[in-house]
């Protein structure tokens, strides 16, 4: 910061100011106020690619392929914050989610469509290409956010979109039909992807803290057990913060944020 002008300076720098050139006063003048922040849109999201916009309307599916290339490159926000900058990417994520479908305990795998919900899996966070993974700490209301996912499902499956002249469209059909049976929230499918998505959410939490010998606790992602809601993926909840405690247990700590359905365990 430059130090205040002395008086004498103030009336040499006034009379100088009556000397210069009127377009001066122009670059002197405060600043315009700054326009508004557009709402964000697939549009917007595309110009900010670092690649070429995929090309709409294809016979072919390879613009969609490419854009998918995105899911394994856009980390994962929620870890980012705790240092992790070389975590999991959006499809690390739902990978091991296809895989825990398939394994899924025998008092849901009776009543499970499996391979549906492996599909669904794979699925769920596609918007997150162009949508990006927003977390709590972005402070996106809910049905903006919905939006936003809707609007890029719309982009990449829609008639208009990257499927619409691939097979007739009926391939872009199904997986957004997929992903907002995901979204809906209603089928039994749908309810155990979204209890996969938080079972492989604790998983990566505990190998983290693994890979951070103690140093690193991230029990404040340890809450989402609380929302599991079919019993055999409790039991897995459970079993997974079990395995935690006994970790901290055995570096002379103690366990921060446990599901208070495993207090008893700590």
């Amino acid at each position: 910061m430059s130090a205040p002008l002395s008086p004498s300076d103030n009336a040499n720098s006034n009379i100088h100011s009556e000397l210069n050139d009127p377009s001066d006063a122009v670059s002197s003048a405060p600043p315009a106020a700054a326009a508004p922040e557009e709402p964000w849109s697939v549009r917007s999201a595309l110009a900010n690619l670092p690649t070429a916009r995929p090309t709409s309307q294809s016979t072919s599916p390879l613009p969609f392929l490419h854009l998918l290339e995105r899911l394994k490159t856009t980390k994962r926000e929620g870890w980012r914050r705790f240092g992790i900058t070389s975590g999991e990417s959006i499809s690390d994520h739902m990978y091991r989610m296809s895989i825990i479908t398939m394994l899924a305990p025998p008092s849901l795998s009776s009543r499970l469509d499996v391979p549906h919900c492996t599909k669904m899996a794979l699925v769920h966070d596609m918007a997150e290409l162009l949508v990006g993974d927003i977390t709590p700490m972005d402070q996106v209301p809910k049905e903006e956010k919905a939006r936003r996912e809707a609007e890029t499902m719309e982009y990449l499956c829609g008639e208009e979109g990257l499927l619409g002249q691939w097979g007739r469209g009926e391939q872009g059909k199904g997986i957004r039909a997929i992903f907002e049976e995901y979204e809906e929230s209603k089928t039994l499918e749908s309810l155990f992807v979204h209890d996969v998505d938080k079972v492989e959410l604790l998983l990566q939490m505990v190998e983290y803290e693994h890979r951070g010998e103690g140093e690193l606790d991230l029990g404040e992602f340890s809450w989402v057990a609380q929302k599991v809601k079919l019993d055999g993926m409790k039991e897995w909840c459970r079993e997974i913060l079990r395995e935690r405690v006994e970790f901290w247990k055995g570096l002379g700590k103690t366990a921060s944020m446990l599901d208070m359905t495993t207090k008893e365990d700590a």
